[in-house]
């Protein structure tokens, strides 16, 4: 049983960077609606999961999730349960029908209806908010974060690439920048809060646009970095059709921004490519990283690869092998394709590699490029690097464990550190993950 209040909440969140920015933002509302957060969900009144939808698993896990509270809720009446963001938005009303313990649904939109909605749950009613609302950039909200070192500030919302394969469209709805003005107030006020390093986020961060002002992604970048002069900035997702010279030029003339580009390309393979709508060949991509090589020198990449999209041959999978041979990632978010619903590649498509042959590939994959990741951490021993500690290691009390520039994880001895100091770290140690290493 639940030991919280009725006005006491606690927010799951699953998935992307941009779920855990908008909990930030979902907490603020609920605060200032005279609802309190709770430490844990057995102290809470109302717990929200806030859901992802871009693969089939990550929707298995709330589906799942929900067992759990129905339990819950068998035992506290009044427990009131909230799915909020992807899933319900891309399944609407009818996911009441997948689970009793729901109480409320609310999409990326709507979230300032939140307070509304949770008091018509209490009354019996099953409400639901799931327009979308393509002026809601959630401008004028102070988002309560986790923390005071890293945050992430959402520039843009929305996804007009209509990949084949992809969900966010359905779920996240058009593209919107948020305005320059406001972005930069949030960056003022995280730099007199102390904070170390700052993400800016977007489904497709460098399409942002602000035509009023004349502000491109390179030119928020910019003034992001002079704002925030101490502080190490960051940006994900890129699209490849939107890497530039000016955006690669503005990372190389700013020292605080870092030397690190997540750069999805999905496939190795043009003609996967044309299936999947990503909007470029292999040849464009691979002039993409040359641009970001010759400007960058030390530069970091990463990438998202699917195995076994619609259509996928043998051949186009050897394609994918030998990208990641040519261009050696750092590393990699490596899955293999999962029909989303609704979709083009849904409604237009046959997913007609078997699941046995995409988990082969997808193995095969990961197999590689974890030997890429090892061989690549292996050279960093010996070197003195730069880290900012993020936290305790998992390990142990006595490690701290941060990121480098160029978004490799170190885990090092404490000898008096704290969360949120620069560390200059010796490197002795590396697996295809972690580097390991003592300060100097």
């Amino acid at each position: 049983m639940t030991t919280g209040g009725k006005n006491t909440f606690y927010i799951h969140t699953f998935g992307c960077q941009m779920n855990q920015a908008d909990s930030a933002t979902i907490t603020s509302l609920l605060q200032q609606a005279g609802y309190v957060a709770a430490e844990s969900e057995d102290r809470a009144g109302i717990i929200l999961l806030n859901t992802c939808a871009v693969r089939e698993n990550a929707v298995d896990r709330i589906e799942h999730y929900l067992q759990h509270l129905q339990g819950l809720k068998k035992r506290d009446k009044r427990l009131i349960v909230g799915i909020l963001g992807c899933i319900p938005q891309h399944q609407r009303e009818e996911m009441f029908a997948t689970s009793p313990a729901i109480d409320l649904l609310a999409g990326p939109d709507t979230y300032r209806t939140l307070p509304q909605l949770i008091e018509q749950a209490r009354s019996g009613a099953k409400p639901f908010s799931l327009d979308f609302n393509v002026a809601e950039t959630y401008e004028g909200i102070d988002p309560v974060r986790q923390g005071s070192i890293s945050a992430f500030v959402p520039v843009m919302r929305g996804c007009n690439n209509m990949c084949a394969y992809c969900v966010v469209p359905f779920t996240r709805g058009r593209e919107r920048s948020h305005p320059f003005r406001a972005v930069m107030g949030e960056v003022q006020k995280l730099v007199a809060s102390g904070y170390s390093e700052i993400t800016l986020l977007g489904q497709n961060v460098n399409s942002y646009d602000d035509p009023e002002q004349g502000v491109n992604f390179a030119a928020l970048l910019d003034a992001v970095s002079c704002a925030a002069p101490q502080a190490r900035v960051r940006f994900t997702t890129s699209h490849p059709k939107d890497i530039s010279g000016e955006l690669v030029r503005t990372i190389a003339n700013r020292p605080n921004i870092c030397n690190h580009i997540h750069l999805p390309v999905q496939s190795g393979s043009t003609a996967t490519l044309g299936r999947m709508n990503r909007g470029h060949t292999i040849e464009e991509y691979l002039e993409k990283i040359a641009l970001i090589r010759s400007l960058l020198p030390g530069v970091t990449l990463s990438t998202d690869i699917i195995a076994g999209f619609c259509g996928e041959q043998e051949e186009d999978h050897q394609a994918s092998l030998e990208l990641l041979s040519t261009l050696r990632f750092d590393s990699a978010y490596m899955f293999y394709y999962s029909t989303r619903p609704g979709t083009f590649a849904a409604r237009t498509l046959v997913d007609d590699v078997p699941e046995v042959v995409k988990k082969r590939r997808l193995q095969e994959i990961i197999d590689l490029q974890n030997t890429i990741s090892g061989e690549l951490f292996q050279q960093a021993i010996g070197s003195v690097v730069e880290v900012l500690a993020e936290s305790e290691s998992k390990r142990s009390a006595e490690q701290l464990m941060g990121r480098t520039p160029g978004n490799r994880a170190v885990v090092f001895d404490r000898e008096g550190y704290r969360p949120g100091d620069l560390v200059r770290v010796l490197i002795t140690a590396a697996t295809s993950a972690t580097l390991t290493g003592r300060p100097v």
